[in-house]
């Protein structure tokens, strides 16, 4: 779409405002909303923002920053009025020079894609994202309730669900999503929308605007929506899968060759990358605290070796169906990362496996049963980020600077839960000690 496509577009459908979005490091959607006199500017790069947003309050920004509108992101937002309606731009972010600000995460991405095609290779992913809906309170606030006990692949009167997940699926249509499935998920509340492969790029932006859509819509219906990997004990997590699958020349390279049942060597390289460098990865594929009692908890993602055979426990998988493109799924990461830096780490993890054709150790794999075991994965965020902090691929993929502000921030909010007392350490300890 062009500039004066939007244009004409915004004034034939009545749009009245329209938001400039990004995300900041940690994947919070973010915006400036302009009306439509003022479209015209914005599409020329004239609205600037301090710095500091893209870190949160944690950081006062040094400079103003310009957003640069995408206009092939421009949709019109079906759950705003209908009458001065309000549509979206998704943005990347420039410094006042004209160059890329280094440490947007979209910006970061497309560093990563335009390197693997200057190698010749296209990154497809369709992602699997989970969450739930709960009850909000008389006030509105959102609680861990919900009077529901359905169970996966349940359906209604079972599902309470059921309904207010037909309303995300068809407004992410109306917004040109291709949904391919949704269905209720295992814990009670939880539910999963699955959404077409498509390009890295694109497959970030809808993750971004999915995770509005369906908060937006679930409010609709007195309910909340959270990406909270682990929001009850002894139920299962919320992940967000990643499936892979690489094209060169045309040609999905994981795929099986004809009459031979052994997965492709690209496949397994690619694998390799993702396990040499999972512990590295874990603070961007699993930011916060509470991700880690996903990782640990025995539901979901069985636990930090990554040994029990199940596919569904699997941290690594292929996916591998007749009449189908062979995938890699990467199951670890949860839907609080923010997509653009979680998809960048894993394609390029992936794609060090591959072009060095990193040896995948088959002592950590098991083809039989499309799994893998690949070691300790970190068990606290603290951890996690001391294995961010050492790492040279992911200070080189992210920059030093990147790194250096975002291992001070999660520190920040590591040390923060420490000072915290929960209610479990008063049940342990309180009347015992």
């Amino acid at each position: 779409m062009t500039k004066t496509e939007i244009l004409e577009l915004v004034k034939e459908e009545d749009v009245e405002f329209i938001r400039l979005q990004f995300t900041d490091v940690f994947g919070n959607l973010k915006n400036i909303a302009v009306t439509a006199n003022q479209l015209e500017r914005a599409l020329d790069n004239k609205y600037t923002f301090d710095e500091g947003a893209m870190f949160g309050a944690a950081r006062k920004g040094e400079e103003d920053v310009y957003l640069y509108p995408d206009v092939d992101t421009f949709v019109i937002l079906p759950w705003r009025p209908q009458h001065g309606k309000v549509a979206r731009l998704l943005c990347d972010v420039y410094r006042n020079d004209g160059t890329e600000y280094s440490m947007s995460p979209r910006t970061i991405l497309k560093k990563v894609i335009k390197e693997a095609q200057e190698k010749g290779y296209t990154f497809y992913i369709d992602p699997e994202c989970e969450f739930f809906l709960f009850h909000t309170d008389e006030n509105g606030i959102p609680t861990t309730l919900t009077h529901e006990q359905a169970g996966y692949m349940d359906v209604g009167p079972i599902d309470l669900g059921e309904n207010a997940r037909r309303d995300m699926v068809i407004t992410l249509e109306e917004m040109g999503f291709e949904i391919e499935s949704s269905h209720h998920e295992s814990a009670p509340a939880q539910h999963e929308i699955v959404f077409k492969e498509a390009e890295a790029l694109q497959i970030a932006d809808s993750i971004v605007t999915f995770k509005s859509a369906v908060r937006s819509i679930a409010k609709r219906f007195g309910l909340h929506a959270t990406f909270m990997p682990k929001p009850k004990k002894n139920v299962e997590g919320s992940g967000m899968h990643l499936n892979f699958s690489v094209y060169k020349n045309g040609r999905n390279i994981f795929n099986i060759k004809q009459n031979n049942s052994e997965y492709t060597d690209e496949a397994k390289w690619f694998m390799a990358g993702i396990m040499k460098h999972a512990k590295a990865m874990c603070s961007i594929t699993n930011p916060l605290v509470n991700s880690y009692k996903r990782l640990v908890s025995g539901f979901e993602i069985s636990d930090v070796k990554m040994s029990v055979r199940k596919s569904q426990n699997a941290l690594l998988k292929i996916r591998s169906r007749i009449g189908e493109d062979t995938k890699v799924e990467v199951r670890f990461p949860d839907p609080s990362a923010n997509p653009y830096l979680a998809i960048a780490v894993c394609i390029a993890a992936g794609l060090e496996g591959i072009e060095s054709k990193m040896e995948l150790d088959t002592k950590t794999i098991s083809f039989e049963n499309k799994d893998t075991r690949v070691g300790y994965l970190p068990i606290t965020l603290r951890e996690a980020v001391g294995y961010t902090k050492k790492s040279s691929f992911i200070k080189e993929l992210l920059g030093d600077e990147f790194v250096s502000i975002y291992s001070e921030l999660k520190y920040a909010e590591w040390n923060e839960y420490m000072e915290e007392i929960s209610d479990w350490e008063i049940e342990k300890y309180l009347n015992r000690v």
